[in-house]
């Protein structure tokens, strides 16, 4: 099966993809992106492109998936876009992952991280895909991913709100979700966090 990952980003998707046996191609609009996807899973074929103008012939690839992505896209472009490139019965699949707010501590986290919103309360407005594909699929997995508190303090710096506040607010959340760690029953002394975290999944088949 030949997969086209699109906005391939630094290849975190590819390289799950790439562990299934499947014949993956990148696409992504950054070439510096592509390069530290190289790295990541070397040998890879990467192209420099975007959803709504892919450079690859029509009729090439039997699933089109994008992680994380879809939403910097535009979909009146995107659409015809893919279905030209996927072959007749092809799959377009979508994937997000966003920590699980019902773990009352991490909810407690993304107030001090400034989170917006759970991302998934949104996927619905994101999957309306249309013709010429078919109903959406969708499967949600939950899953835990167990961290040291450095680890996660560490995820929480990467984070574009914490790259764009000034070092003074910096400085306050890291000491914030310090105090939280500590002092939260849920995980106070703990040698390791466990993150829960749901993946959700929509799929359509090209019609």
């Amino acid at each position: 099966m030949q997969v086209l990952d699109l906005g391939a980003g630094t290849g975190k998707l590819t390289e799950a993809l790439v562990s299934l046996d499947r014949e993956v191609l990148a696409v992504d609009p950054v070439e510096e992106m592509l390069d530290e996807l190289e790295l990541a899973v070397p040998g890879v074929p990467r192209i420099l492109g975007t959803a709504e103008d892919i450079p690859i012939d029509d009729d090439s690839v039997d699933a089109v998936v994008a992680g994380q992505a879809w939403h910097w896209f535009e979909p009146h472009r995107a659409i015809p876009e893919i279905a030209r490139v996927l072959r007749p019965g092809g799959v377009l699949g979508l994937v997000w992952n966003s920590r699980d707010l019902s773990a009352d501590w991490l909810r407690e986290a993304g107030e001090i991280m400034h989170d917006r919103h759970d991302a998934s309360e949104t996927f619905e407005s994101y999957v309306r895909i249309g013709p010429p594909f078919g109903p959406v699929d969708e499967h949600t997995v939950a899953w835990t991913e167990r961290m040291t508190r450095a680890r996660f303090l560490d995820l929480v710096r990467s984070r574009s709100y914490f790259l764009m506040a000034s070092p003074e607010e910096q400085a306050a959340t890291i000491a914030a979700l310090e105090t939280l760690l500590d002092t939260h029953p849920d995980v106070s002394g703990a040698v390791e966090l466990e993150v829960p975290y749901l993946t959700r999944c929509f799929r359509a088949r090209l019609g």
